[in-house]
This record gives structure tokens, sequence and C-alpha cells, in this order.
């Protein structure tokens, strides 16, 4: 019997065991709170058997993952807009996606043109107005909300926040540098109060007779009307909802994301786009509309009753990545303005 042999058997029986263990699990760099991923991460491990290990941060992920080089643990990544999930593939931190369910899941214009994110969930920036002030349908576009008829009525959060950058991107996108200007100019101009506050807070500041009418993120919506805290469900009820530009000839409102990609050197690839395909199927997309009610990006599946019973929802199609590229050129346009 050679001795050596068998040693090296035992070896390779122990590193095969020790990269089984390790396939068993995933770790997640998100910049979602934990809250809102976690329900999807216990349905993945229940369903496959995978346990997931999440790193959440609000900001400052991108530069781990790229510090950390070829020894970063991560192997998947979770974010919010996709302006911070671009940063990820301009930096060269996201590996390629070879997957044929991926590509069906989610249409071409919610991922990158080289497979390295892919968009898993969808929402949309609206109007909210108060029912006893303005009537419903009274406004129709977000163009709308830079008409003079508005001065010291309109009440937003900062326009550097991402969400709101977004938008502004948009703009730029449908109508050129020179009009979007005009209309963020507009805008400012019709505030009743400095920008401040996150969207919840110009939900309050409607309710509370500051401002009638505000800029927020469709899920918050949901958000306040079953919350558990009393006063915000009374603050949901005092709104109308506003889906902007769904007229016929209109170009639908406008979305940002949420989305993912697989880490650059993740040791765990297959798992990992085993997680974002478990994201983008059916049963998933369902579930981001029961919890976080965003709406899905697998054109398979419809939105939730309770999406559907806000209104009609009629999405840009405008590429996501379009987004991205002009958010520089929409930040100096928000501080040019003072949004």
């Amino acid at each position: 019997m050679n001795i050596n042999k068998i040693i090296f058997g035992l070896i390779a029986m122990v590193v095969s065991s020790l990269n089984t263990a390790l396939a068993t699990e995933l770790n997640v760099y998100s910049h979602r709170q934990p809250f809102l991923i976690q329900p999807f991460l216990d349905a993945f491990t229940q369903t496959t058997g995978i346990k997931t290990n999440v790193l959440y941060s609000s900001k400052g992920l991108a530069q781990r993952l790229r510090s950390e080089g070829k020894n970063s643990p991560a192997d998947v990544v979770l974010t919010v807009d996709i302006g911070r999930l671009y940063i990820y593939r301009d930096l060269g931190l996201l590996a390629e996606v070879k997957s044929d369910k991926m590509l069906e899941n989610v249409p071409s214009h919610m991922r990158a043109a080289d497979n390295t994110w892919f968009a898993l969930s969808k929402r949309s920036r609206i109007i909210v107005t108060a029912k006893d002030r303005v009537k419903q349908n009274e406004i129709k576009t977000i163009e709308d909300l830079a008409d003079p008829k508005w001065k010291g009525r309109i009440c937003s959060r900062p326009g550097s926040h991402v969400y709101n950058r977004a938008l502004m991107a948009s703009v730029i996108a449908h109508h050129g540098a020179e009009r979007a200007e005009e209309w963020a100019v507009g805008l400012v101009s019709n505030f009743a109060r400095r920008p401040q506050g996150n969207d919840r807070a110009q939900v309050k500041a409607i309710y509370e007779g500051v401002c009638d009418v505000g800029i927020i993120n469709n899920y918050y919506y949901g958000k306040l009307k079953f919350s558990d805290d009393e006063n915000q469900r009374a603050w949901a009820k005092a709104m109308n909802l506003t889906f902007p530009n769904q007229g016929t000839t209109e170009r639908g409102a406008h979305v940002n994301i949420s989305g993912g990609g697989v880490a650059l050197h993740s040791k765990n690839k297959a798992n990992a786009v085993a997680l974002l395909e478990f994201l983008s199927d059916p049963a998933s997309q369902q579930l981001y509309g029961e919890i976080n009610f965003e709406y899905p990006v697998n054109p398979k599946v419809r939105p939730t009753e309770e999406l559907k019973s806000w209104g009609q929802f009629k999405e840009d199609q405008l590429p996501i990545q379009r987004i991205a590229e002009l958010s520089r050129q929409a930040q100096m346009m928000i501080d040019r303005v003072g949004w």
C-alpha cells in the first residue's frame, strides 16, 4: 500500500468536505435593510438549504469590496437605486452572470448590457396630494409640478438623495438638459419649505398642512397605510396618489429599482447565481409586492391586488442604465437650482 496515496486521498477528502460546507453558505453585502430582505433569504434557505450571512450597511460597501479584492468573502451584492448598483459595475466589482433564467425573468431595459447586474424589483416615484385641498387628477404629469399654480405648495426631500437624483436624470433623458433645468427651477420655486426629511416626512407635512403636494416612492404609501402606528395610517388615509405621465401619449411614470449582482471574487458563484435566479422567480416576485409594496420586474408576474388598487401604473421604459449614466449631470443640475 502506498502511504503517499493514502495521505493525498485523505487530504482530497478533507478539502472536498470543506468546499461542500462552504458551498452551503452565501455571504451577502446588502444596502437593503435586513428586515426588507430577510423574508426572501429565509425562503431561499428553506428551498435550497443554503444559509445566507448578511453584512448590511447603507453606504461604504463598494469601497469595502474594492479594498478586500480577491480576499473578499462577498458572494452577492444587493442594493437599491440604479446609481448605487452602477458604482459596483464601474469599479469592476461584479462578475458576468451567465443564466438563461435571468435573461428570461428580467427584461433587457432592466439589466446590464454585459449581464453584471439585474433589477429585482421596481418602485415608482409618485405624487401624493391632500385629499381635501387638491382635486383628484389635478396633477397629471411630473412636469406639472413646475406650474406656478403650485407655488408654496410642494414638499420634497433633498434633491441630492438618490431617489430624486434618479428622477432628475429621467427628466434630462426625456427633455434634454436645457428643458430639464427649466423644470427643476420651476419645481424649486414652488416649494413650501426647504427640502428636508425622508419620503415619510413629506406625507406627514401634507397631513399637517405644511404643503399640499409631495413626491415619494410608491412603497412608502403602503408602509404608512399598513403601519402599526395609528398616526401614520391617518397620514396615508388623507392622501390621494398619482402615478404621473399615464396618458396614452405619455411615457409612463419614472421607476427606479432594487437589484443585485455576483461579486467578482465570489468563491461560490454557482450558488450566488442561484440566489439571483430565486429572487427573480415568480414566488419571490410576488413576495416583493406583498411585503415591500414593490412592483415585479418579471413580466410573467402581475402586481398584487393591493398595488393594483392604487390605480393605473404605466412605467417609463427608459433603459434603467441611462438613469445611472446621467446621474452626475443630474446632481450638478440639482446643485445649481438649489433643490
